[in-house]
């Protein structure tokens, strides 16, 4: 019964964490890294967990963007190749 509890916790947690739009995995700290980067982040990771969003002519276009949809994406779970 005990084992049935902490997993019911644990899903339960990741379950808060993945109705948080934008939220990546909490050992992600974006602080330093530029708003462009940021941005595309979010958007991957949001790709990765089914709302696929990705702006074409930005991924094209804006190279911190593009890394950060692909770091996005890659760290929220979705390993498939670019679209």
């Amino acid at each position: 019964m005990r084992r049935y509890w902490a997993a019911a916790a644990a899903f339960g947690a990741l379950a808060a964490c993945g109705l948080q739009p934008g939220a990546g995995p909490a050992n992600v700290n974006l602080s330093g890294f530029p708003p462009a980067f940021k941005e595309g982040y979010s958007d991957g990771c949001g790709s990765a967990r089914g709302n696929y969003v990705r702006n074409y002519e930005r991924f094209k276009s804006d190279a911190q963007y593009g890394q950060g949809w692909r770091d996005g994406r890659d760290l929220c779970g979705g390993q498939s190749k670019s679209r």
